[in-house]
């Protein structure tokens, strides 16, 4: 159904439905995610990789956590083809199956004490298949919920599944945080598991309310009039690799950066600085309700000042930050990390707010989901994936947060050349 067919009850009851399956869809999706992230910070080296000693334990952890965003453009190529070909509503349905299932069974996995070689082949695999499922998740979450805005806003509703982010570090978060201060020592034998195992249930929350969405009213314009592509991916890479190749480029900050705040920061707490893991998960937890309330935000101020404004001024801000915010955490007090990670949560809404609409609108709707998720999901590759591992070995080998400072920076620049070259249109009609 058109929206122009609609009455303005329907319409705005469409929309509400939208965003709010975008956001829980998208929540339950990176809580899985993150879930794996902040385990292989914690309990994986010695759970899944015991010979080793502890940095290259933590090394190989990490390894598996970046095979993860290797995944993420081949479920963007696979999900973006049939988002495209199909509709984005059952293509969502099934990212959010796929995702939640991997991360269920990996609750279920034996360790490396129990299979020996065959825990760590099975742990990445699942790993692989967590990031084929939220590669495709993405493009299909925000184009549900912006295609159903007639273009004023469209900043904004984009923004709205982004917040899914946040909400599912938060969740992670807090379960994670909720086990280690009730399991004890029962943490490293059963307690880590139950978080994974939870997805069982958010995988019902999720479908029920996902069914309930309509497909956006875009893409069934598309389908009426014919206009879908046979090879949307193929298609997407001879029109448009420009505009997948700038996108990926002005992610880079904003994909590291994110990943260095809240994946490597508890390691090098742990190890680096000898402090109790729960104060860095705490900072966290705290850090992403700040980190979502700036993330919608920042989209809505995308909608008046425009998309390549607010992303500008969040990448510079986020460079300037790459000192201070190690300067604060090196002091070892609870109340200056928190104030680091809160901060540097800020300006990273202020990046991931407007970023999917102004990747999202450099592409013509019947490509839309296959050429946003390449652009969205490359980025994990060159800068969220590697972004602990890289951290890692700077630590390592220079002894120093200091140089990860200047990682941080050079990822700042990259991403000022690419959102440069991406195309600003807050204000055009994309239909």
């Amino acid at each position: 159904m058109a929206m122009s067919t609609m009455d303005a009850a329907e319409l705005k009851r469409q929309k509400k439905r939208a965003a709010i399956s975008s956001v829980v869809g998208t929540t339950i999706e990176w809580y899985d995610f993150f879930l794996y992230g902040t385990m292989a910070a914690l309990v994986f080296p010695q759970l899944f990789f015991p010979q080793s000693d502890p940095y290259v334990a933590l090394m190989q952890s990490f390894t598996t956590f970046a095979l993860g965003f290797v995944a993420r453009p081949v479920g963007a190529a696979i999900f973006g083809h049939f988002g495209d070909r199909i509709g984005r509503k059952a293509t969502l349905v099934a990212t959010l199956l796929l995702m939640g299932l991997a991360t269920a069974l990996i609750g279920l996995m034996p360790t490396y004490e129990q299979i020996g070689l065959w825990a760590p082949v099975l742990v990445t695999a699942l790993r692989l298949i967590q990031g084929i499922g939220v590669g495709g998740e993405w493009g299909g979450a925000i184009l549900i919920a912006m295609e159903w805005e007639e273009g004023k806003r469209r900043g904004f509703m984009a923004s709205l599944p982004q917040m899914g982010v946040p909400f599912g570090l938060l969740s992670s978060s807090l379960v994670t945080t909720l086990m280690l201060a009730t399991g004890g020592d029962s943490f490293y034998a059963w307690g880590w598991r139950v978080p994974f195992l939870l997805s069982f249930l958010l995988i019902a929350v999720g479908l029920y309310i996902r069914l309930k969405v309509l497909e956006s009213p875009l893409f069934q314009e598309a389908m009426k009039k014919q206009e879908t592509s046979k090879m949307p991916v193929g298609e997407v890479l001879a029109k448009h690799p420009r505009e997948i190749l700038w996108s990926a480029l002005a992610r880079v900050i904003e994909n590291g950066s994110f990943y260095i705040f809240v994946t490597f920061i508890v390691s090098y707490g742990t190890t680096f600085l000898n402090m109790e893991k729960s104060i860095f998960v705490n900072a966290t937890i705290i850090a992403a309700i700040i980190n979502a309330l700036a993330i919608v935000y920042s989209g809505h101020l995308s909608d008046r000042w425009g998309r390549r404004r607010v992303y500008m001024t969040g990448v510079i801000l986020l460079m300037l930050w790459a000192f201070p915010y190690y300067w604060l955490v090196n002091t070892k007090s609870v109340g200056l990390i928190m104030l680091a990670t809160i901060i540097a949560m800020v300006f990273h809404g202020m990046l991931y707010g407007p970023q999917a609409a102004m990747i999202a609108e450099n592409f013509p709707t019947r490509l839309r989901y296959s050429g946003a998720s390449l652009g969205y999901q490359l980025a994990s590759i060159i800068a969220g994936g590697p972004a602990p591992l890289v951290s890692t070995w700077l630590l390592h080998k220079y002894g120093s947060a200091t140089a990860i400072s200047f990682y941080i920076v050079v990822m700042g620049l990259i991403s000022l050349a690419g959102v440069k070259m991406l195309q600003d249109r807050a204000r055009q009609a994309i239909d």
